[in-house]
Formats: structure tokens, C-alpha cells, sequence
């Protein structure tokens, strides 16, 4: 199951990793990351290489090997490179705009849609119709553009809506008319 978990963690230049008692802190050039990993977990870092060893072969210690493996090197990668997700907005008016650092949507409704970008989250936007959105955590990077989306998901008939930058939105066959 966990071959991920077996695969060592080769840490780029600029990036160290310190173990507290499987409390571990990732500091980079974008920033310091912090994360509580399970205790079963034993986490070893040796130089530039970060590895993982589980205590047994159990089905549990095998996802929680493989899980933790690839939220550490998610980690390392958001400290040296860092994370981002691009939105689009097709519809007429569909339009953003930065207010410091607030996103203000205008997406078809009677009022703006007000979004706070969140600590170590920063919103980008290249035209009126595109939002980026980067920060050195995966996961909150994520879930905020997965709530912006959700401010107005594609519809299947027309495919007005915000959308990721290659996402494919199956369209409907309107009534006929007959």
C-alpha cells in the first residue's frame, strides 16, 4: 500500500527541517510551515535527506506512513517553490478586483462577494477575469480557491461561472422548444 512513505524526502538548498518530538518545522526561503505528525511515525533527519519509518506492516501504519510522507514533502516543496491555483471567469460583467487584500467578485449577482485572503495567502490578478491564488500551504491554498469557485460554479448549460484555469465543464442540450 505505502511505497510513497518508503521514498526518501531530498530537501533543495535553503530549506531545513527540525523534528520536536514529531512536532516538525519546515523553514525556506517563502516562509516556516509547522504540523503535528502521528507519534507511530518515527521521522529522521539525516543532512539533506528527511526519511519515514513505520513500526509494523498493519494496513493503518501503511496509509499513515504514505500520508504523512506526502504531507512533509508538501511541506518542503510550499517553503522552496510554493503553491498556486488559477481560477477563470466566463460570463458577461464577470469581473474581480483587488481592494488591498480583499478579492471583490462581481459574478451576476445583486451584490460584490467579499473574499479575506487568509494568512500566507496572497491573490493575484493578471486581468479582470483571472485569479491566482499562492501561498507556501497546499492544503489552505486549496480550499481557497475551492471556496471562490464555490461563490459561483460553472453551470452545465451555458458554463457561466468561475472555473479552474483547464477545468472541462460538461455542457447541457437545452430544451427544443417543441
Amino acid at each position: 500500500m505505502s511505497r510513497i512513505g518508503n521514498k526518501v524526502i531530498v530537501l533543495p538548498a535553503g530549506v531545513e527541517v527540525t523534528n520536536n518530538d514529531n512536532v516538525v518545522t519546515v523553514k525556506g526561503p517563502k516562509g516556516e510551515l509547522t504540523r503535528k505528525f502521528s507519534k507511530d511515525i518515527e521521522i529522521r533527519v539525516e543532512g539533506t535527506e528527511v526519511t519515514l519509518h513505520r513500526p509494523n506492516d498493519s494496513k493503518e501504519m501503511k496509509t499513515i506512513h504514505g500520508t504523512t510522507r506526502a504531507l512533509l514533502n508538501n511541506m518542503v516543496i510550499g517553503v522552496s517553490e510554493g503553491f498556486k491555483k488559477e481560477l477563470e471567469m466566463r460570463g458577461v460583467g464577470y469581473r474581480a478586483q483587488l481592494q488591498g487584500s480583499k478579492l471583490v467578485l462581481a459574478v451576476g449577482k445583486s451584490h460584490s462577494d467579499e473574499v479575506e485572503a487568509p494568512e500566507g495567502i496572497t491573490f493575484e490578478l493578471p486581468n479582470p477575469t483571472t485569479i491566482v491564488v499562492s501561498g507556501i500551504s497546499k492544503e489552505v491554498v486549496g480550499q481557497t480557491a475551492a471556496y471562490v469557485r464555490s461563490l459561483r460554479s460553472p453551470e452545465p448549460y451555458k458554463g457561466k461561472g468561475i472555473r479552474y484555469v483547464g477545468e472541462y465543464v460538461r455542457l447541457k442540450e437545452g430544451k427544443t422548444g417543441k
